[in-house]
């Protein structure tokens, strides 16, 4: 799996790509992490890449020219698997569905915004899929795309080391994910479930699953409509009695 990130603030990924899980992967050459300046592809001795917007209004743009040469010169050195995603607010909101579709490709090219964001041209021309970390609005596109690369990369084989783990995360199932202990058994009064410590493996899972199915139904009741149809039928038979009888997917 290859990332080019193209940015302003090609620094902000220094650490990023060399510390903890993600920096391991990149050692081992599961993940390939190329961050590109943007200004590189100016055009001007002044590296200026952005501009007045027309129209009048505060802040700049970021001009077209500048990221259409990087993005075709940069496709011109990759495979055929490459997609190119542009961090836009206005973008799909990235997901657990999104994210298993990116790490399908082999390549993916990430477009950082900043200041008021890009030339609409921009879009036309390339058509890039435009993801969205959530509606708020951040300084730029370099903190949402991290979040990306860190949330595909997890799904490439031998990044994370017990692939259970990642199999069991949050929204991989359409639940959220049950609590977690580790010790000291007891910290000011509150003591480990007896039931992790009981060594019976079945009733170990059956808690689990019953607190991922409470947490999901208290904080996240959308997440029980939007996966009703999927849940197997020992998930719905612990989630109607939270809710009601009849099927969630109706209208919960």
């Amino acid at each position: 799996m290859r990332f080019d990130v193209v940015t302003i603030f090609p620094q902000l990924f220094d650490p990023f790509r060399t510390t903890g899980l993600l920096g391991r992967a990149v050692d081992r050459g599961l993940v390939t992490i190329e961050v590109h300046d943007l200004r590189d592809w100016s055009g001007n001795r002044w590296r200026q890449v952005d501009d007045e917007p027309y129209g009048g209004g505060a802040g700049m743009v970021l001009q077209a020219p500048p990221v259409l040469a990087a993005v075709r010169e940069l496709e011109g050195a990759g495979s055929d698997g490459t997609r190119v995603v542009m961090m836009s607010p206005r973008g799909r909101a990235l997901d657990e569905a999104l994210v298993r579709e990116l790490a399908e490709l082999d390549r993916t090219i990430v477009l950082c915004g900043r200041y008021e964001g890009f030339d609409e041209r921009i879009v036309d021309i390339l058509q890039p899929l435009e993801v969205s970390l959530g509606d708020f609005v951040l300084g730029g596109g370099e903190v949402p795309a991290m979040a990306l690369i860190e949330a595909v990369a997890r799904l490439i084989e031998g990044v994370v080391g017990d692939p259970e783990s990642v199999a069991e995360d949050s929204f991989v199932n359409g639940l959220l994910d049950h609590p977690c202990y580790t010790r000291p058994p007891e910290v000011e009064g509150h003591r480990v479930p007896d039931i992790l410590v009981s060594g019976h493996h079945e009733a170990i899972r059956r808690w689990r699953l019953q607190r991922a199915v409470e947490a999901t139904v208290t904080r996240r009741p959308d997440l029980v409509k939007k996966c009703w149809e999927q849940y197997p039928e020992e998930v719905r038979q612990l989630i109607r009695p939270l809710g009601r009888e009849e099927d969630p997917g109706d209208d919960a």
